[in-house]
């Protein structure tokens, strides 16, 4: 901490959310709110950043009460406090048609979820998977089969695959081997999240210092997972979370004292912008 107090408060502090900022249903805590109520009395935004969707942050920021810029889809979508869109990249119409087809021939037992803007949907929503992806992220998919009618021509910012990691291994290997512009990362081995090779959390973290104009070395990041390195790389001050895995842990430029599902991230920022030790 004292460290941190010589190197001056961060002006911006960002956030993964599950494994990170949530507890172990990934729903938000009430005992983080009195942080987030902190950081908004000292004028520093607070940004979730997550593979989420926009609408699997909105119960995030309310529940906590607050509000900011969101970055979702790992990247690929981020919006201003206001909803503005700040950048936008998604996989093509064309190309998507192709990967969803194609998985839906190959790996018919595999649910496949399809994102895109502010738009969810499945093929089935009467599939157990389904309910169980909406209680975590507290958000509702539409059934609607085709693409073309939910997006039109904008294209789609990523697919989560859920299924036997069998099956998901095949799937990461067949989108690498067919589609290689694209990305296909197992943030479990049952789950695959499929988005453009050029989408990072690093770029997003920096769009939105330049936005605010804060310098990245005066930004703090939170994570705990492979997908948040780059994002812990790319600011001055990086928490890797006490639950993260081994080598974000050590990327990291401090390690939390708790675990997510122990107030980890609130009460590390009470301990940084209040005198108060919680």
């Amino acid at each position: 901490m004292g460290m941190m107090r010589e190197r001056g408060l961060p002006k911006i502090v960002f956030s993964d959310v599950d494994g990170t900022l949530v507890d172990a249903d990934h729903h938000p805590m009430a005992s983080s709110a009195p942080a987030f109520r902190l950081l908004a009395e000292r004028g520093v935004p607070f940004c979730l950043v997550s593979a989420r969707s926009p609408e699997g942050l909105y119960p995030i920021q309310e529940a906590l009460g607050f509000s900011g810029p969101t970055v979702s889809y790992s990247g690929a979508y981020v919006l201003d406090g206001d909803g503005t869109e700040l950048l936008s990249k998604p996989i093509a119409l064309d190309e998507a048609l192709r990967i969803k087809d194609y998985l839906d021939e190959r790996l018919p037992k595999v649910c496949v979820f399809t994102y895109g803007f502010h738009t969810w949907i499945v093929n089935d929503r009467s599939d157990p998977r389904v309910a169980e992806e909406e209680y975590y992220v507290l958000a509702q998919a539409r059934e609607c089969r085709s693409l073309r009618e939910a997006f039109d021509e904008r294209g789609v910012h990523k697919f989560l695959l859920m299924g036997e990691p069998a099956d998901i291994a095949e799937a990461q290997d067949i989108v690498h081997a067919r589609f290689p512009k694209l990305n296909a990362v197992l943030s479990r081995p049952e789950l695959c999240e499929i988005m453009r090779g050029d989408v990072s959390k690093s770029d997003a973290v920096r769009l939105l210092c330049s936005h605010v104009g804060v310098d990245p070395k005066d930004a703090l990041a939170f994570g705990d997972g492979a997908n948040d390195l780059d994002m812990l790389e790319a600011v001055g001050q990086s928490y890797a979370m006490r639950n993260g895995i081994d080598e974000v842990r050590r990327a990291a430029t401090h390690v939390t004292r708790w675990t997510n599902v122990e107030d980890g991230v609130a009460r590390t920022l009470e301990e940084i912008f209040s005198p108060r030790v919680r």
